[in-house]
C-alpha cells in the first residue's frame, strides 16, 4: 500500500526566483497573470512536494514592476478606494496615479489578493523587493542561478522556441 508524502516544515528547501515583469508581449506582463503565477510559487504549488498545510513555497523577487500592464480598458477605468475614517474622507487613486507614485505596491496588492486569506499576510512577505527598475548593486542576494529558461517559459506562459 502506498502512502501519501507530506512535507515537514524542516524538510522544505526554498529557492530565490527572479521574475522580470518587463518580459511579456507588448512590453510587459499582465498584472493578474503575473500575480497568479507568483502566488502559486509562494504557496509551493509548482513543487511535487506541495502540502497544503505547510509553507513549501519559494521566495520571489520581482523587478521592473513599473512595466506591468492591465488588459482591456482597465488602465483608464481602474480605481482603488479607501476611507480615512473622517467625514468626507473617501480617497480614490487611479491606476495612472498609483503607477507614478508606487508601482511596486500595485504588484504586492495583486499578489496578496491571489493568496488564500489565512496565508496572505505570511506568504506575501515572501515577495521580496518588487522594484520599479532592474536591481542595482543592493541587495546582494544569491538567486541560485536565477531562473532557468524552462522556468521562465513556464512563468511567462509560453513554450520556448
Amino acid at each position: 500500500m502506498k502512502t501519501t508524502y507530506y512535507a515537514k516544515p524542516g524538510e522544505v528547501e526554498r529557492e530565490w526566483l527572479l521574475i522580470d515583469a518587463a518580459e511579456g508581449k507588448n512590453g510587459g506582463m499582465i498584472l493578474g497573470r503575473l500575480a497568479a503565477q507568483v502566488a502559486a510559487i509562494l504557496r509551493g504549488k509548482h513543487k511535487p512536494t506541495f502540502t497544503p498545510h505547510v509553507d513549501t513555497g519559494d521566495f520571489v523577487v520581482i523587478v521592473n514592476a513599473d512595466k506591468v500592464r492591465l488588459s482591456g480598458n482597465k488602465e483608464e477605468e481602474k480605481v482603488w478606494y479607501r476611507y480615512t475614517g473622517y467625514i468626507g474622507g473617501l480617497k480614490k487613486e487611479t491606476w495612472k496615479e498609483a503607477m507614478e507614485k508606487h508601482p511596486e505596491r500595485i504588484v504586492e496588492r495583486a499578489v496578496k489578493g491571489m493568496l488564500p486569506r489565512p496565508q496572505a499576510v505570511h506568504q506575501a512577505q515572501g515577495v521580496r523587493w518588487p522594484r520599479a527598475s532592474p536591481p542595482g548593486p543592493e541587495p546582494s542576494q544569491d538567486f541560485r542561478g536565477g531562473v532557468t529558461d524552462e522556468q521562465r517559459s513556464h512563468l511567462l506562459g509560453h513554450r520556448p522556441s
